[in-house]
């Protein structure tokens, strides 16, 4: 490697080691190549060098020696058998010889070597000259392909820049035939002025022609252009000149709507002074206005789709309407005030059919102005509703006058019913909309007779209720109710049809009204007339009458009997009146309204019972009168159940009693009225003397319950002493001896040196109370049944009566036999507690 710089050392071995690198080498050896070279290498690796080798030197003798000679043996069959690869045929038999032999194989190799490189040389000298050759040549293209690109270049530079500036001409041509086109639409809106102006001073124009609705169009956007745009040169002149041009063509259609309007009002106004009574006056008066209907219709129904839009359109609108309703008002006012005039003068003395026929009239009258107002609008007005109220207005001023002078309850009740039941919740409630305006008058009028209703019915309750003057046949008990048991017995010992039953009930409800003796009209319809809520009650129990005559009907599988006093025509007057008043209020009056009365009519109804009570008791018996009072709380307690609402009302009043203790407190504090501390006694009258509001609960139903409850614990109290009243004088009597005596202990000697309380005294005593109770006992009894008639309520108010009558004579017993001897019991001869309890069973089983 003599001879060679460093540079190109590192070359050369760059080079060698590109020959055998592990990707894409220069010179890659075959896999045997590979194979022959590690065992040259490995043979190599223990071989020693000439100059080392000194066979004398070795003992055969020593150890190593013989390790060194089976190695070179070795060595040597791997070199004969490398040999053979290198074709050599010589044959070596010792270290020398091998060595010998490797280095002519060396000098060999070197020598085929240096003959292939010289070859190789030559080779690459004459490709060296090829290759100079063929880069002068490419030198000289490249060249000339450097020149032909900056041709190319600036070619392509002067295209480019020609065809960007052809783009940037369309493109301004573009944008200035855009700003052409805006700018003609934008002056198409200004240029529009001078068509509209010549197309509406157009003599032949006609609001009903096909070019009018086009050209209104037409003119609407153009004002909303130029009031979008102000900012456009001259636009607020054009915008106030394009505003004439509209209001030029709605005064074209408001003067032909009018004037349309308007002749048809005078040729049917014309034509109604000359009609007959045979021609349809309906016809008239709206066959024409349809006929207009369609042509304005259109107009219409252009203004009102453009009446958001602009408030001119509006403006017209609602002249329109007012035209419209002005001439239906001329036209229809004075035929809708004839005619409620001549149904007030023929239904002069029926309230109820004038009120009837009136509503029906202005119902039809609503039902006609709503369909013919359509053929002229689309959209609803509410002047429509406001015309509508006009005309009935006229029914209402009309009624009103008669309202406030009906007194009579039935007659407003039925006025009620007609305005709350068939119009208001039949015709209104089906037809809502067109009715809204007749709704209004309606309810003003319900609530002028429910006004007028409450009114009468205050006065009726004072003056038919609270200060009713009984007749001596309504007073008449027991006698009328003898009377009516005897009929009914007598009745049920023969059989009786269908209709005659039918019939003899009729005569024995009318029977009160001839015992009462009430002679006016008004009372005799109310005792006959049916209720609403308490309308069931009493029907059921007119129902009834065939098992109130016959005892023995069998009613829900057991016997039942029942007291005259159960058909509604027996019972007081007072009664009678208060459940159909009640009746009547229930279906015509609110809730409030009505709980209010019915809390005052309920009271006025018990002072009445109370007082009739009261008069029986002076005329009759206290029995009697306590079995009345009974008898007709349990009738009203059980007719006002079926009302479905609350009796209870809240009253409000003011307690004064404050005021009182603050002036006596004044009074006492007078030196410190003007005092200027906390203690100043007019500021405390002032504080402490404020009224209080007090607010009450009233319970009508309540107040029946209290005032049956007070009078049933009279009526067993009074029961209990009329039955055994002298044993009960005893009996105290003695208790009171008693109690002095138990201080003295001398309890036995004192009762019986009474001269009342001596065994014949007391004898005597209890034989007349026993008598006594033994003749009683069966006419409380049929007393009882004759008033109550219901063996569950019988048993109820005898019960506490038998108590209290057992436990006073076992009072009496057990006094006996603890103040007496037997002698002495023997002669008083009390009867025993089965006794008494066995008599006072078989009095009440019937």
């Amino acid at each position: 490697m003599a001879g060679y710089s460093t540079t190109e050392m590192k070359e050369v071995l760059e080079r060698l080691n590109d020959w055998e690198r592990d990707i894409d080498p220069l010179a890659p050896l075959t896999s045997l190549q590979k194979e022959s070279i590690e065992e040259l290498m490995s043979i190599v690796a223990f071989r020693l060098l000439p100059s080392e080798v000194n066979s004398e030197r070795i003992s055969p003798l020593e150890p190593e020696y013989e390790l060194q000679k089976e190695r070179n043996n070795s060595e040597v069959m791997c070199l004969n058998s490398a040999l053979v690869n290198f074709q050599v045929e010589e044959t070596v038999e010792t270290s020398q010889q091998f060595l010998s032999l490797v280095d002519n194989i060396e000098e060999r190799i070197l020598k085929d070597d240096d003959e292939a490189m010289k070859l190789y040389i030559d080779q690459l000298c004459t490709s060296n000259m090829e290759c100079s050759s063929l880069l002068d040549e490419i030198t000289t293209s490249l060249e000339e392909l450097e020149s032909l690109q900056k041709l190319y270049i600036f070619v392509s530079d002067k295209t480019n820049t020609l065809h960007e500036a052809c783009e940037q001409l369309l493109t301004d041509q573009a944008t200035l035939v855009n700003c052409a086109e805006v700018i003609k639409e934008k002056l198409s809106y200004f240029n529009e002025l001078e068509t509209l102006s010549q197309k509406l001073n157009s003599p032949t124009l006609s609001v009903v022609s096909e070019s009018f609705v086009p050209m209104l169009a037409r003119l609407d956007d153009c004002i909303a252009y130029l009031k979008a745009n102000p900012q456009y040169k001259e636009s607020e002149t054009y915008l106030a000149r394009f505003k004439r041009l509209l209001a030029q063509a709605l005064g074209m259609i408001q003067s032909y709507v009018m004037a349309n309007l308007q002749q048809t009002t005078q040729q049917i106004l014309a034509r109604k002074d000359t009609l007959s009574p045979n021609d349809n006056a309906f016809t008239l008066l709206y066959g024409k206005f349809r006929a207009r209907g369609p042509r304005i219709r259109a107009l219409m129904e252009q203004i009102e789709e453009r009446v958001e839009k602009n408030s001119e359109y509006q403006q017209l609108l609602e002249d329109c309407h007012q035209c419209y309703f002005t001439q239906r008002e001329l036209l229809l006012g004075p035929g809708v005030s004839t005619a409620i005039t001549n149904l007030a003068e023929k239904h002069q003395r029926d309230h109820c059919a004038l009120m009837r026929s009136g509503c029906a009239f202005l119902v039809h009258l609503s039902e006609d102005e709503h369909q013919l107002y359509q053929h002229f609008f689309s959209r609803p007005s509410q002047e429509l509703n406001t015309f509508l109220e006009r005309l009935c207005q006229r029914l209402y001023d009309v009624l009103r006058t008669i309202i406030i002078h009906v007194n009579h309850l039935e007659t407003l009740t039925e006025l009620c019913t007609i305005l709350k039941v068939e119009m208001l919740e039949e015709f209104v409630q089906n037809d809502p909309k067109q009715l809204e305006a007749f709704a209004n008058v309606a309810q003003q009028m319900l609530e002028d007779v429910q006004e007028r209703l409450a009114y009468r019915t205050h006065i009726y309750i004072r003056t038919d209720i609270l200060n009713y003057h009984p007749a001596p046949g309504d007073l008449a008990y027991p006698e009328k109710l003898e009377m009516m048991q005897n009929i009914a017995e007598s009745l049920a010992q023969k059989p009786l049809s269908r209709s005659s039953s039918r019939s003899s009930l009729g005569s024995t409800t009318s029977a009160p009204a001839c015992v009462s003796r009430e002679s006016k009209n008004r009372e005799e319809s109310i005792a006959v007339m049916s209720v609403s809520a308490s309308e069931q009650v009493m029907e059921t129990t007119m129902s009834q009458s065939a098992s109130e005559l016959n005892p023995s009907v069998p009613v829900k599988g057991r016997t039942v009997l029942y007291s005259p006093a159960d058909l509604h025509g027996m019972w007081y007057p007072t009664v009678r009146r208060t459940l159909v008043c009640l009746s009547k209020l229930y279906r015509c009056l609110e809730k409030t309204i009505f709980q209010g009365l019915s809390q005052e009519v309920l009271s006025m109804c018990i002072q009445s019972l109370v007082s009739a009570s009261q008069s029986i008791a002076k005329n009759k018996t206290s029995l009697d009168a306590h079995l009345f009072l009974i008898k007709h709380l349990l009738i009203l307690r059980e007719q006002i159940s079926p009302f479905q609402i609350d009796f209870v009302i809240k009253e409000t009043v003011l307690d004064f009693s404050r005021i009182k203790s603050a002036a006596f407190g004044l009074l006492h504090k007078k030196s410190k009225l003007f005092s200027l501390n906390s203690n100043n006694a007019l500021l405390e009258f002032l504080l402490e003397g404020t009224p209080q509001v007090m607010e009450n609960l009233v319970d009508s139903k309540k107040a029946v319950d209290n005032q049956l409850k007070i009078i049933c614990e009279e009526f067993i109290a009074n029961t209990v002493e009329m039955l055994i009243g002298q044993l009960l004088i005893f009996l105290n009597k003695a208790k009171v001896i008693l109690e002095v005596g138990e201080k003295e202990a001398t309890r036995q000697v004192v009762l019986k040196n009474q001269p009342w309380a001596s065994p014949e005294k007391v004898s005597e005593l209890v034989n007349e109370a026993y008598k006594h109770l033994k003749n009683k006992l069966p006419n409380l009894a049929n007393s009882m049944s004759l008033y109550l008639a219901n063996r569950d309520t019988e048993h109820i108010l005898f019960r506490p009566i038998r108590n209290r009558v057992q436990s006073a004579f076992e009072q009496l017993l057990q006094l006996v036999r603890t103040n007496y001897s037997e002698d002495e019991q023997l002669i008083i001869g009390c009867p025993s507690t089965d006794q008494i309890s066995l008599l006072l069973s078989s009095a009440i089983i019937r």
